[in-house]
């Protein structure tokens, strides 16, 4: 069992992404955190399942190099959807 607010290991971000696998569902899951932002239930769960069961609080490191911490996991996860890189984790 991991700690809550953790991020998924490589493995269990293969499950997390399995259904949004193909581009357009990833993008669907982009689109409605676009139109509602962190703080919709659906998309909340979302980030839950992917750490783990809780949100990471704070700033957010990624495997990005050359890229800042994120100041949370709300806009680590905006800067996926915007660039499109749906498949990259803290």
């Amino acid at each position: 069992a991991q700690r809550p607010g953790t991020p998924l290991s490589s493995q269990e971000y293969q499950q997390f992404f399995t259904s949004l696998r193909a581009v357009n569902r990833a993008s669907t899951a982009c689109h409605l955190r676009l139109l509602y932002g962190c703080q919709n239930p659906r998309v909340q769960r979302l980030d839950e399942h992917e750490n783990h069961g809780a949100i990471p609080k704070g700033s957010i490191c990624s495997e990005l190099p050359g890229t800042p911490a994120f100041p949370s996991f709300c806009a680590f996860a905006f800067y996926r959807c915007t660039r499109r890189r749906y498949f990259i984790k803290v």
